[in-house]
């Protein structure tokens, strides 16, 4: 066998080699051809690539979740605080991706940081601590908004972690506890004036059927001596004895 039908043969083993690519199920192909889009994306699967004159182009359209490295932030009431996010985004168009930007991820990640710094920095404090889901999807509409062009959908933001200084910490401390404390004394208060209001009704009875007074006390002395007391001082209200009085003052003007 010739030598240079040998070769012929290796060069067309090679030109076919390189004209079949194989492209993962999450896996789209963006063929540039002598230099210009050709209007489709490939893939998944076998696709056939004109050797030389197609440059092919894998996009990854499976979700990308990457972590915005801690951002110093200075809120509105300015209170200076490291925080963090995960971003959650996909590649929707895979042409845009690979035409109308270069290194769409690094871009991402560029954007998400200066949209974190930038809507945080229009947040107080209490806010950024209170009402994160409202900051999470403002900063999503902003970043969907600029990474749209780029054929990019980001789906989900979250503020991961807010570090805040020390001495916010303590101050933030000690606030909690005094909100605690005023609480409890409100609590207090409103048991007090609940139980005074019920003392009232019950006083205002107890007027009006003085006997419910009487039974009220050996209610009360019923309870002392189920304590097993050895010895029990109660003071005894001197209207039991009333009727025993009248009585031997009646005996004693029928005696005379």
């Amino acid at each position: 066998m010739p030598v240079s039908f040998v070769i012929l043969i290796g060069l067309i083993v090679l030109l076919l080699a390189s004209a079949i690519r194989v492209l993962k199920e999450w896996e789209r192909g963006v063929v540039l051809r002598l230099g210009r889009y050709i209007g489709r994306i490939k893939g998944p699967g076998i696709i056939i690539l004109i050797p030389i004159i197609d440059q092919l182009t894998r996009i990854n359209v499976q979700d990308v979740v990457f972590d915005v490295p801690p951002q110093d932030v200075i809120t509105k009431d300015n209170v200076s605080v490291k925080v963090n996010a995960v971003i959650t985004y996909r590649v929707i168009d895979p042409d845009k991706a690979v035409i109308n930007v270069v290194n769409y991820p690094y871009a991402v990640s560029q954007h998400s940081q200066t949209t974190l710094r930038s809507v945080l920095g229009s947040a107080e404090l209490d806010e950024l601590l209170a009402e994160r889901d409202k900051l999470n999807q403002e900063i999503q509409q902003l970043l969907d908004e600029d990474t749209d062009p780029w054929g990019i959908k980001v789906k989900r933001v979250e503020i991961k972690h807010v570090d805040l200084p020390q001495e916010m910490q303590r101050a933030m401390a000690k606030q909690a506890e005094a909100e605690r404390e005023r609480r409890a004394k409100i609590i207090n208060a409103q048991g007090e004036y609940q139980a005074a209001t019920r003392l009232t009704e019950a006083a205002e009875i107890i007027s009006k059927h003085p006997i419910a007074l009487q039974l009220r006390f050996l209610q009360t002395l019923k309870e002392v001596a189920a304590e097993n007391n050895s010895t029990t001082i109660f003071p005894v209200p001197i209207d039991l004895f009333t009727p025993f009085l009248k009585k031997f003052a009646e005996n004693k003007s029928d005696d005379k």
